[in-house]
């Protein structure tokens, strides 16, 4: 990025001051910027437009303020009538100068993984920049479009969602040639009541999805296959062989080339056919791919694997969850092959009306995952799961907290398990399990 102050004006339409300054990069938190940054003055739960001084400071050669505050005169300046709206038609103008392959990838789980995994095998071919971190909203995506370099060949970029309407947006904003749709769960099901409004919320990123791209879909979901969209349409995730699972890989092979990727899970399998075969139409070869997911960057709490400080095995995914991913992890640690396993599981947020019984579901299923102990954290899991947990678990296997008691649970864990067992944490990110996780790895 290497605007003028006038140039920005210019394609917000909007009126500048002191417009000869060059800008080289975007941020929207003060204390977060860097010499050379327009800072943008969001109006949120903060006024952005009351840290501009900070920002100035800290070297943002100038402001995106809106006409409803004041500015000095002398300080460099855009004025827009809406300063988030402006953030996102800047981040659309740069998105169509650079004019890279765009692989957009929505979903109730797998997003992140899809996005670190698709990216590894753009990258093996082209010159590649995905969201970083989960810079996947209103805000997050725009920053997203106007941090990718110049040289941008393919752009890999993930969209939340929480509310209708918000795909469309986003899905407008990055125009893509390929979208995917990892699968439907139940995330956000508080909001939209049934996964049927959940697949046709998803299903909003074919808005922006040009007129002869392709949406991806996992075969075995018909709230997607049987949707009627304008553009091309392509399943992922069978015709799928050999799969073998270790304590650190999976190993499969799609269309006589073997894949081994650093993840646990056949729900991880589904994520690497997703990203291969938005490969496959940009051209990867198959042997590009595979080299790439052998050692991709993952996102941090997705499924990550880690060793406590005396040797026991930690597989962290408390990013998000739902009952959907509780059961594919859960199915993953089954199989791992250790002397003994536990799981702490925290409260899935989010699932409104639903909670109660989502929760108690899972009984059946921790049960079936032949764990050694179980701690739940969080009062939707105290209160609907663990009664029922109760009839199969004793005192001493069966462990309950709130979650101001991750002092106690982090205590409790240090001294749990030998070298080789393996211990699973899965929770929405709210319940900030990952504060366990880093404890339990100094």
């Amino acid at each position: 990025m290497n605007y003028s102050v006038k140039k920005i004006g210019q394609i917000l339409n909007a009126t500048t001051q002191i417009d000869s300054k060059i800008v080289t990069g975007v941020s929207f938190d003060s204390r977060k910027v860097k010499s050379g940054d327009l800072f943008v003055a969001l109006v949120a739960e903060n006024d952005g437009h009351d840290y501009v001084q900070q920002a100035l400071t800290k070297g943002a050669t100038a402001v995106l303020v809106d006409d409803r505050h004041q500015i000095d005169s002398k300080i460099p300046a855009i004025i827009v009538s809406d300063t988030l709206l402006a953030l996102q038609q800047l981040g659309e103008y740069r998105r169509h100068q650079i004019n890279p392959k765009v692989v957009a990838i929505t979903g109730s789980n797998g997003k992140t993984t899809t996005k670190d995994m698709a990216s590894a095998i753009m990258g093996s071919q082209y010159k590649t920049f995905k969201t970083p971190e989960n810079f996947n909203n209103e805000i997050g995506v725009p920053l997203t479009l106007l941090t990718m370099p110049d040289d941008t060949e393919v752009l890999v970029v993930e969209l939340g969602m929480d509310r209708p309407g918000q795909l469309t947006t986003l899905s407008e904003l990055v125009s893509p040639d390929i979208a995917i749709i990892t699968m439907i769960g139940e995330a956000h099901i508080e909001f939209f009541k049934t996964r049927e409004n959940i697949a046709k919320a998803k299903l909003e990123i074919t808005k922006g999805l040009k007129s002869q791209g392709t949406l991806l879909v996992p075969y075995d979901e018909p709230l997607l296959t049987n949707a009627q969209v304008k553009q091309n349409v392509q399943t992922f995730g069978q015709d799928i062989k050999d799969i073998n699972s270790s304590s650190s890989k999976t190993i499969f092979t799609y269309q006589n080339t073997r894949f081994a990727i650093p993840l646990l899970g056949r729900y991880n399998i589904m994520n690497a056919l997703a990203a291969i075969s938005a490969g496959i139409l940009l051209h990867i070869e198959l042997k590009n791919a595979a080299e790439a997911l052998q050692h991709f960057d993952l996102t941090k709490n997705r499924t990550e694997q880690l060793t406590t400080s005396h040797g026991v095995n930690l597989i962290s995914d408390v990013y998000n969850s739902n009952p959907t991913a509780v059961a594919a992890v859960l199915a993953t640690l089954k199989i791992i092959p250790a002397t003994h396993k536990y799981v702490v599981l925290g409260d899935m947020l989010e699932l409104g009306e639903q909670a109660a019984s989502l929760h108690a579901c899972l009984a059946e299923t921790v049960i079936n995952a032949n764990v050694d102990g179980v701690y739940l954290v969080g009062p939707l899991m105290n209160k609907y799961l663990y009664p029922i947990l109760q009839r199969r678990f004793d005192s001493a296997h069966l462990h309950q907290y709130e979650t101001d008691q991750l002092a106690e649970l982090i205590k409790d864990l240090q001294t749990l398990g030998e070298n080789g067992d393996v211990i699973l944490l899965k929770a929405s990110h709210g319940i900030h399990l990952e504060n366990v996780v880093n404890a339990l790895v100094k």
